[in-house]
């Protein structure tokens, strides 16, 4: 049974991750960390044409293999004008929601390399000079970018270097608290990195070769819907996204537990993964929960939309307030290691 310390060094591991800013499209940097710390425990690792990270975590059987996907790309926004007051209209990348990015701390990089600071305010911020502050609809054309510079006009924010099209990122606000939860912006889903690297240390530590080949497709563009649709291995037969587990009403798992998904938006998963899952759990006395997400999409439904033949699985350590400040516990991060043990054997 792989030991519960290598849930924290997952846990360690996604907290250095969640301090790279890397929204959809802007992930070169966070891809040059994934791959050195998974090189960095044996393994080979490789940067794809498309900027995911594509690495091998051994085995045998390569005509029966394994692909782990996970994302290290999240949500965030784009610059789309610059206001004649200097101040930024954003468009999101991803499903960021305008009432859920209000009031963060931001930081825009510009296309010199530059990096400006900034908030994201409603237009007409201050509850004692807007007497409609309640009623005012959040979205992307009512809440703006006030930069923490002293601009008064579209040439004061041009001659600093930004233009429009240049990356916005969200303050990710990561702690981990007494009680072992685990809270920050994009959990979803740097987590599930951590959870990856956390599986491949073990491996690594215990000397496992699994009998069937495990390779690993840390994506860069799974929240704009393509980023597992390339880059799958030959002799791959099934694929499990490693993904966030949904927490909510109407649902049954909890940031505890591994959330094993049997159907989302994109349609059902395959039975028989979802029921070697099942029994994957159960044979390592992992917390788990079946459920139905309502309304999400995968990386590896990406996978099967671009023509591969291969049976497929999500799962997930889960997440209370996903596309917001997100929450996960160290133990669902823990209960999603035994499950990938399980499923392997290993």
């Amino acid at each position: 049974m792989i030991d519960r310390h290598y849930a924290d060094y997952a846990w360690e591991q996604a907290a250095a991750l969640l301090a790279i800013d890397s929204p959809s499209g802007y992930t070169a940097k966070a891809a040059v960390w994934v791959k050195d710390a998974f090189e960095a425990l044996g393994f080979s690792a490789k940067i794809t044409t498309k900027g995911g990270i594509l690495i091998d975590l051994g085995g045998n059987d390569k005509n029966d293999a394994l692909l782990l996907e996970a994302h290290a790309d999240t949500l965030g926004a784009m610059v789309a004008e610059i206001k004649g007051s200097g101040r930024l209209r954003l468009t999101p990348l991803g499903g960021m929601r305008a009432e859920n990015a209000e009031t963060e701390n931001v930081r825009v990089y510009t296309r010199s390399g530059k990096v400006l600071e900034g908030t994201c305010q409603l237009c007409n911020a201050s509850v004692h000079v807007n007497g409609g502050y309640g009623d005012a609809k959040r979205s992307w054309d009512t809440v703006e970018v006030v930069l923490d510079e002293d601009v008064d006009s579209a040439a004061d924010t041009r001659a600093l270097g930004l233009e429009v099209g240049d990356i916005v990122c969200f303050d990710p606000r990561t702690r981990r608290t007494a009680s072992g939860y685990l809270k920050s912006r994009f959990l979803d889903d740097k987590l599930s990195v951590g959870i990856l690297l956390g599986f491949a240390r073990y491996l690594h530590d215990e000397k496992i070769v699994p009998a069937r080949r495990v390779y690993a497709h840390v994506t860069v563009y799974e929240e704009v819907g393509h980023g597992g649709s390339a880059s799958v291995p030959a002799g791959v037969t099934e694929a499990i996204s490693v993904d966030m587990g949904c927490v909510g009403a109407g649902l049954q798992c909890t940031e505890k537990q591994v959330s094993i998904c049997a159907k989302d938006s994109g349609g059902p998963y395959s039975y028989e993964v979802v029921g070697k899952l099942i029994d994957a759990a159960k044979k390592t006395d992992a917390d788990y929960a079946v459920d139905v997400y309502p309304f999400y999409g995968s990386d590896v439904e990406a996978t099967l939309r671009s023509g591969v033949d291969i049976r497929h699985g999500l799962i997930g350590a889960g997440v209370y307030a996903s596309h917001g400040y997100e929450r996960s516990h160290i133990d669902g991060v823990y209960n999603t290691l035994k499950v990938l043990t399980g499923y392997l054997e290993v």
